[in-house]
């Protein structure tokens, strides 16, 4: 009953973590990356017009951040600057979603399983003398190889959640270079 308890919290805690991920690699609804890409060259303003128009179209707020920094693009050029940064800030808050997640869950996921690993060693020890002297050392033994087992599910959830934190530490970076990048080209197509 142990390994399963202590394999729900890393499934648990992985699925949150993996969840920061998603949040840091999507954002908004269209890539920052590849929408910074589209408005690059002379060929970009032509392409802004046509965006701006294809995201008046859509409905609901799927495209909320698009049509905003796309407005703020189009703002007078006394509160462009201001209106853009607005818009970089807000991206900021949505690509730092959850950025604590994946290490406290690596940490609960450590915890517990050191807990559990405990009430495992505990259970098994509190049964050994029980039982007869031939036996008592072949129980210990089990015990141990039952709490080590409980402590390795543990820690291998803390291992998933770390490298999902790096994997979206990344993934939060670049996306914040990309949207600074955008940004910048949309204040040089707004001039």
């Amino acid at each position: 009953m142990l390994p399963f308890l202590a394999l729900v919290i890393a499934v648990v805690c992985v699925g949150a973590s993996f969840r920061r991920l998603v949040f840091a690699l999507t954002p908004t609804s269209l890539d920052v990356m590849a929408l910074g890409a589209a408005l690059r060259g002379d060929a970009g303003r032509a392409r802004l017009s046509g965006l701006k128009q294809a995201l008046a179209g859509e409905d609901g707020s799927s495209m909320e951040w698009e049509r905003s920094v796309l407005d703020a693009a189009a703002s007078p050029a006394e509160q462009r600057v201001a209106l853009l940064n607005e818009q970089l800030q807000e991206l900021d808050w949505r690509i730092q979603r959850w950025a604590r997640v994946p290490r406290v869950c690596a940490s609960i996921t450590t915890s517990s399983g050191f807990l559990l690993a405990t009430v495992a060693m505990r259970e098994g020890l509190v049964a050994a003398p029980d039982m007869p002297p031939e036996l008592q050392d072949m129980a210990m033994r089990a015990a141990m190889t039952y709490a080590i087992d409980v402590a390795a599910i543990g820690l291998a959830g803390a291992a998933f959640c770390m490298a999902i934190q790096f994997r979206a530490r990344k993934a939060a970076k670049d996306r914040a270079e990309a949207a600074d990048k955008l940004v910048e080209r949309l204040e040089a197509l707004g001039s």
